[in-house]
């Protein structure tokens, strides 16, 4: 059986934050780590003491994870950024947390001997002969220690203490990734055999002037060597654990939302019963007031879980290419129970999240190039827009006239034109774009608008059939991310004040023409009166998209099996590749800047983007390494490598620098996913660079040495372009019928029930093979499982 780990977590917002910068004020951001790898940086909040970020990431992990650190930077434009303080959770403390963690929690000051990483080889032996009493330690590596020099490395030497005694290694210069292969002694004597205590291994940075830095320890209890004699292995490095807590939250808060999920995934044939139930609910629907799996999960799952329930279950049917007839099953029965055409579609039902989800796995790039265009000139132009009379800040407009200072008459006057140019400027873009539109939503679509005509066909309901589809595709999809670019991928950072209250009044103003201008002039928010002309000018050509974006034969769209499918070019865009062949050049000049393309099949890449350009390749299923570079490796940030090995065994790699710490994880991320089954991925790699003859890492000199440092494949983010992986998203289901088993067993007891159980395995999660025939289950035949280590009936 596969363990599965996810670790989910959103950074909401900070309180509190003291300043940094001589305005008074502080920039800051966030970066994330996992361990000692960075995953994640949030956009910076500029002069804000109390920043709202509200980003949200997915993580999937290996299983040996330790700890998730949160650390508040505040950004300087000159210099380096100033640590305000950090957040450090336990994966203990984050598994203790059942439902997850969300709360505020204090910012602690980040002591430098307190910020260790990486691992030491060792091997520790107890000596007792007639002649010696004594302990041996032979000090082989340590890995991926962390840098304490200005050069970003360390020159570390290690040392080993039991009682009184000690003993200390030669130093290695400028390198996080030193071979000693060394071996020391202490003499002991007789009576210390029975002493208790630990032996302590430390390694520590040399410095010639000043003190050293401290890198690690790690702490063997001496009880361990009587029974193992010889002990060897890789060790975690672990800080000197003098925690201080801050006082009183003087560093300030953030407030998080942390959740860490673990499922061992089974192997496929014990998933396909529930996958052969769960397909044949919506291909062969019962009656509507029948119960099947998809109802009995809308029972049991709680408001909070319905969306990763919705996203999971259009996976699922993503993959069997039937995301079409479930989207159809749900809103039908949706519709079917809805007596008021106001209400329909308005709470988190399982129909309504389940669409949500479907819009954002296959209409993200749809979504992208019908908006992106407009969110980037908002973004550029950072006008100044208010309509709000309350809120008119006169201090902080241009000038308007040659008069003088502008009136709020004149500031109200030129928000509306400049609002009413945008609002037109996504409309249009939005009505012109249904031969752009994924074929698969436009016949969810289609069905949808079936359903509801069907339900409410008085002359009165004539806009409900449009204002179903209107109210997912705007006020569900581009109305939110007019609002927040940033968690839509539109941008790379959140917007300032003023641009985000452009978007904000944007958003309102789509949302208006999403609900074709019916509820206008009914709220309190009189002062977009301005608007509501061109508002209403806009329905009617809303209402002729709507009727064209529907207007497809189901059967002319292919049915969607996956959203990582080869001919799909999974990113792009400009990166720096480094020129490996030649002289050795300068750092600067040994980057050029090329467009790249994944796809599940090949990375590519060419001098500029256009069809005529020669690419080169590599095949993905040769890829063997995909991780991040040091930065002494070329003295150059966001750095990452790609190697390969061809079908003559030859290794060739490529180093790929990105803008940001943000486009670094989403290419490491995007090729790993990629490559994720390839079967000659390596378990260690080089994070620095072969030149002048010998790795800058771990400085040996044979450039087919094996790697130093472990590999992070595992690491991935979790997001819209996930690949298809229905074992782990089954088993999600099971999951939740699980959690649901009170009130699965009240329903199931109810009825009469034969069982015929034979021994199967408990303790590995395994289903038994046992049958239960339901005598009556609403009226039909349906055969169960009872899964003893479950403790549930489960359909067949």
């Amino acid at each position: 059986m596969a363990k599965n780990t996810s670790l989910y977590f959103r950074i909401v917002e900070g309180r509190s934050l003291p300043a940094k910068d001589v305005s008074g004020t502080s920039d800051p951001y966030c970066i994330v780590k996992v361990d000692n790898e960075v995953v994640a940086r949030t956009a910076t909040v500029w002069k804000n003491l109390n920043p709202f970020w509200g980003e949200e990431y997915t993580l999937h992990l290996p299983t040996g994870f330790h700890s998730l650190s949160f650390y508040v930077m505040d950004e300087d434009t000159i210099g380096h950024d100033d640590v305000i303080g950090k957040i450090l959770l336990s994966k203990d403390a984050i598994g203790a947390q059942a439902k997850g963690l969300d709360n505020w929690l204090n910012l602690t000051r980040v002591d430098p001997d307190e910020e260790v990483q990486g691992e030491i080889h060792l091997g520790l032996e107890l000596l007792r002969d007639a002649k010696r009493i004594g302990l041996r330690c032979h000090f082989i590596e340590a890995r991926d220690l962390a840098p304490r020099d200005i050069s970003g490395t360390s020159d570390p030497f290690a040392r080993i203490l039991f009682n009184n005694h000690s003993a200390e290694t030669s130093i290695i210069k400028k390198t996080r990734y030193p071979h000693w292969s060394e071996t020391l002694e202490l003499e002991l004597e007789t009576w210390e055999l029975t002493e208790g205590g630990n032996v302590t291994v430390e390694v520590w940075d040399w410095d010639m002037v000043g003190k050293n830095d401290f890198l690690g320890k790690v702490e063997i209890p001496f009880a361990c060597l009587h029974k193992t004699p010889v002990l060897q292995g890789w060790f975690r490095l672990l800080p000197l654990g003098n925690h201080e807590d801050d006082a009183g939250g003087k560093l300030g808060a953030l407030r998080l939302k942390v959740r860490l999920v673990e499922d061992r995934i089974l192997p496929s044939m014990y998933y396909q019963p529930l996958i052969d139930l769960l397909v044949e609910s919506v291909i062969s629907p019962a009656e509507v007031e029948d119960s099947s799996p998809l109802t009995m999960l809308e029972e049991v799952t709680t408001v909070e879980s319905r969306q990763d329930v919705a996203m999971t279950l259009v996976k699922i049917y993503l993959g069997q290419g039937l995301v079409v007839p479930f989207l159809d099953y749900l809103s039908t029965r949706e519709v079917n129970h809805t007596s008021d055409p106001n209400t329909l579609f308005r709470s988190n039902s399982l129909a309504s999240k389940a669409m949500e989800q479907f819009m954002k796995a296959v209409g993200m790039l749809y979504l992208h190039e019908v908006l992106k265009p407009i969110i980037n000139r908002i973004f550029e132009e950072k006008k100044y827009i208010e309509l709000d009379p309350c809120k008119i800040d006169l201090n902080r407009t241009r000038r308007i006239s040659f008069k003088g200072a502008a009136s709020e008459a004149e500031v109200r006057e030129s928000s509306v034109e400049m609002l009413q140019g945008y609002l037109s400027s996504v409309v249009e873009s939005i009505v012109g774009s249904v031969a752009q539109c994924p074929p698969v939503m436009r016949v969810a679509f289609k069905q949808l608008h079936k359903r509801v005509e069907e339900q409410f066909p008085e002359p009165e309901n004539e806009d409900v059939k449009y204002l179903a589809i209107s109210g997912f595709f705007f006020l569900r999809f581009f109305a939110p991310a007019i609002l927040t670019p940033k968690l839509f991928h539109l941008r790379d950072q959140h917007a300032d004040t003023r641009t985000s209250r452009t978007l904000l009044l944007l958003a309102k103003a789509v949302q208006s023409v999403g609900n074709l201008g019916l509820q206008l002039g009914h709220g309190k928010e009189l002062w977009m009166e301005p608007l509501h002309p061109i508002i209403l000018c806009s329905v009617a050509s809303v209402k002729d998209f709507l009727d064209k974006l529907i207007d497809i034969d189901q059967d002319s769209a292919p049915p969607c099996r996956a959203v990582f499918l080869p001919s799909v070019t999974v990113k792009e865009g400009y990166l720096q590749k480094h020129k490996a062949e030649g002289p050795q050049l300068l750092s600067r000049f040994a980057f050029k800047k090329r467009y790249f393309w994944l796809s599940s099949e090949t990375l590519s890449y060419a001098k500029t983007l256009d069809l005529w350009q020669v690419r080169s390749s590599i095949p993905i299923q040769c890829v063997c390494v995909v991780e991040r570079v040091d930065e002494n490796a070329f003295q150059q940030q966001h750095v990452m490598q790609v190697v390969a090995q061809d079908n003559d065994g030859q290794i060739h790699t490529i180093y790929i620098q990105c803008k940001n710490v943000n486009e670094l994880n989403q290419w490491l991320s995007a090729i790993r996913k990629a490559s994720i089954y390839n079967e000659r991925m390596l378990p260690s790699f080089h994070p620095g660079a072969y030149r002048s003859g010998k790795w800058t890492c771990c400085l040996q000199a044979n450039r087919a040495t094996l790697g130093c440092s472990r590999t992070h494949s595992a690491v991935t983010l979790g997001d819209w372009s996930d690949p298809l992986d229905p074992d782990a998203e089954t088993q999600t289901i099971y999951k939740q019928l699980l959690q649901g088993r009170d009130k699965l067993r009240t329903t199931l007891y109810s009825y009469s029930l034969e069982i015929a159980c034979n021994p199967g395995i408990h303790k590995c999660g395994l289903i038994c093979s046992a049958s239960l025939t339901l005598g009556h289950y609403h009226g039909r035949e349906k055969p169960w499982y009872w899964c003893k280590y479950y403790g549930i009936f489960l359909p067949r």
